[in-house]
């Protein structure tokens, strides 16, 4: 999923300012772990909005590490920029890790942002009453990303496969908008761009991540090098989402009100995430990070997520998990 053009254009900017073919591959070795600022990537998600509100509020700076915090519009964008190295960590779900790890990135899990119950859906039309009812039917969804990977789960368990649909591959935001414009049946998104294809009239959910528990965690992931070699600035961004978590229970009203602003929502649509969205206490992270045999804990979870992205060409080969989940930093928590 790393673009081309992306590779080619850091090389041509390290070897304008640098000179010499040494300088040139130090630079190609992922600079943004390299400086005094570590840059974070999110994107519109629930489980992710409290990063903003670590910032207004100068968490980050509390716990003394200097975050430079990365919109992305496009989620895809902020994989990518994580698996390049352009950025030092992103908020993402598993079963996006393990597709970027499967492509060689050397990414470390580090952190269990949320679990994802109800949040993503699929939605359809008038006349649709269920994922059976999809079939032959045009679905808009953003492929390779978690919500392909529950439409995927919602056909299976529907006995279909997705020759049985005509997938429609748009970004997110523009999935839902042909949606609510009539260009396709049926869309799978998540929050809060739920919330605009749900304005079709008539239009419902067929299927949501609180029928696949387990199935969509979402995680803060940062690159290999930056926790090697930079593990008290990883330690403090661990330590600041908590102490974040925090304050937005002690402080709901301006914390929703910070959230919303940035997930471009009103506060009563806000609100509205809350049951959707799991945020996970320390202990549900130190559960999660424990080896086990169910889909609360994530080895079983990446296990059945690594099978299910090879076998449907999500991935070319099954991804290493050594050294994937790294609980140090969760285990370190005050």
């Amino acid at each position: 999923m790393i673009s081309l053009s992306r590779r080619l254009m850091t090389a041509l900017l390290c070897a304008i300012s640098l000179a010499g073919v040494t300088a040139l591959s130090a630079c190609s070795d992922s600079t943004a772990a390299s400086g005094s600022k570590i840059t974070i990537g999110y994107s519109a998600w629930p489980g992710w909005f409290p990063w903003a509100v670590a910032q207004e509020k100068g968490l980050f700076e509390k716990n003394g590490v200097n975050v430079d915090l990365k919109w992305f519009d496009s989620y895809t964008e902020s994989i990518n920029a994580l698996s390049s190295g352009a950025i030092d960590a992103n908020s993402q779900t598993l079963n996006d890790t393990l597709a970027s790890v499967s492509g060689g990135a050397k990414l470390s899990v580090v952190l269990v942002n949320d679990n994802s119950t109800g949040n993503d859906k699929i939605i359809a039309r008038e006349g649709i009453s269920g994922v059976a009812d999809l079939k032959g039917k045009k679905v808009a969804v953003e492929q390779g990303t978690v919500d392909h990977y529950l439409l995927l789960l919602a056909l299976q368990e529907a006995k279909l496969t997705e020759k049985d649909i005509e997938l429609v591959p748009l970004l997110t935001d523009a999935a839902a908008a042909a949606f609510v414009g009539g260009q396709v049946d049926a869309v799978a998104a998540f929050a809060p761009f739920t919330t605009t294809a749900l304005q079709r009239p008539g239009s419902r959910a067929v299927a949501t991540s609180a029928e696949f528990p387990g199935a969509i965690p979402d995680h803060l992931v940062v690159s290999e090098k930056l926790s090697k070699e930079r593990k008290k600035e990883v330690q403090s961004l661990v330590n600041t989402w908590f102490e974040t978590v925090a304050w937005i229970k002690a402080n709901k009203d301006e914390a929703v009100q910070i959230m919303s602003k940035r997930g471009a929502v009103s506060i009563d649509e806000y609100k509205t995430y809350d049951a959707g969205t799991t945020i996970f206490t320390k202990q549900q992270n130190l559960d999660a990070f424990t080896p086990g045999v169910t889909p609360a804990h994530l080895n079983f979870q990446a296990g059945k997520i690594a099978d299910f992205i090879v076998s449907n060409g999500l991935a070319q080969t099954r991804p290493n998990f050594d050294g994937l989940f790294d609980d140090q930093y969760v285990k370190s928590v005050p």
